[in-house]
């Protein structure tokens, strides 16, 4: 029996979560999924899965196995890749991960446009803030706002986010505007939940950096949340520029303390490491660099 099309129905039946959902997958019948992991197992003298009537689980052994043989499923088809690129069209499913407020306003609008470009291929769009897994989740991309790079995977920096602290005009007429970082500690302040700093907010000014601690009074996992409150004169939030650009030219926000800055975000592409990417990954990955070549948010508050 073909030991890739072992591994191959092992890592399938692996990411479907089930014998059934492989089939799918592998456009073969359940009894041959069950015989090629069947064998598998058998040749190498292992358990690899604990089958129960309710779910799969793999075995430390089947942890370990399904790693290397997704390598090595990998580096076939990378391979195969390498050589027939020049000739292919680019096509197949490429499944995104994006965060949510950043992909709904920035992404979404960009996709349709992709899609006309290479009408081979297909997009599979999750949108949350979590840090999700590409690996061990499917993904074969993810868009990522952090201030460093995951050291563990490849990353192509498509643009740069300034966090800005702002608040409503009709929340400052009934509260002082603090012109020093230390003076938020006696505001509202509506936090995203994610945040790298928590309820540390950092700020670089005349002094240097000025790390304060601030008390909030609404926390969200999602950054249009807290800008809606802000919005309705609910406080005070530190929040990025692609989200709160357009509200600062409409004079909606208020931009505090010009004299200080906080933390600036790269967005990055992130993509698993390997030798040879996918040609449709790579479209993908260049289209987005194109498409933030300039920033349609700019840098508020800098003409």
């Amino acid at each position: 029996m073909d030991r890739s099309q072992e591994m191959a129905a092992f890592v399938a039946v692996v990411d479907a979560g089930s014998f059934i959902g492989a089939v799918d997958t592998l456009r073969i019948s359940k009894a041959a999924v069950s015989r090629y992991v069947d064998a598998l197992e058998q040749r190498i003298g292992v358990r690899l899965l604990h089958r129960t009537t309710r779910r799969l689980s793999l075995t430390e052994e089947g942890r370990i196995f399904y790693q290397r043989a997704r390598d090595i499923l990998e580096a076939i088809d990378n391979a195969e890749a390498e050589v027939s690129s020049r000739i292919l069209v680019p096509g197949g499913l490429v499944r995104v991960n994006v965060p949510l407020s950043f992909g709904m306003s920035h992404l979404a609008p960009l996709w349709g446009d992709f899609m006309v470009a290479f009408p081979q291929i297909d997009l599979d769009v999750t949108l949350n803030d979590r840090v999700v897994d590409l690996v061990d989740e499917g993904y074969d991309l993810a868009v990522r706002i952090s201030s460093l790079p995951d050291s563990s995977m490849v990353c192509r920096k498509l643009a740069v986010t300034e966090m800005v602290a702002c608040a409503s005009p009709g929340y400052l007429a009934s509260h002082d505007t603090p012109d020093h970082p230390q003076q938020l500690t006696r505001h509202r302040v509506l936090a995203y939940t994610y945040f790298a700093g928590r309820d540390e907010w950092r700020f670089y000014g005349p002094e240097g950096e000025v790390v304060v601690r601030t008390q909030a009074r609404v926390y969200s996992n999602n950054g249009d949340t807290c800008r809606t409150i802000a919005l309705r004169d609910g406080g005070i939030i530190l929040q990025p520029s692609f989200m709160v650009s357009e509200d600062l030219k409409r004079g909606d926000l208020v931009r505090l303390m010009p004299n200080y800055r906080s933390v600036e975000l790269g967005i990055y592409a992130v993509y698993p490491s390997r030798k040879q990417l996918p040609l449709k990954v790579r479209c993908l990955v260049d289209f987005l660099a194109g498409a933030f070549r300039v920033s349609p948010w700019g840098r508020p508050g800098r003409r």
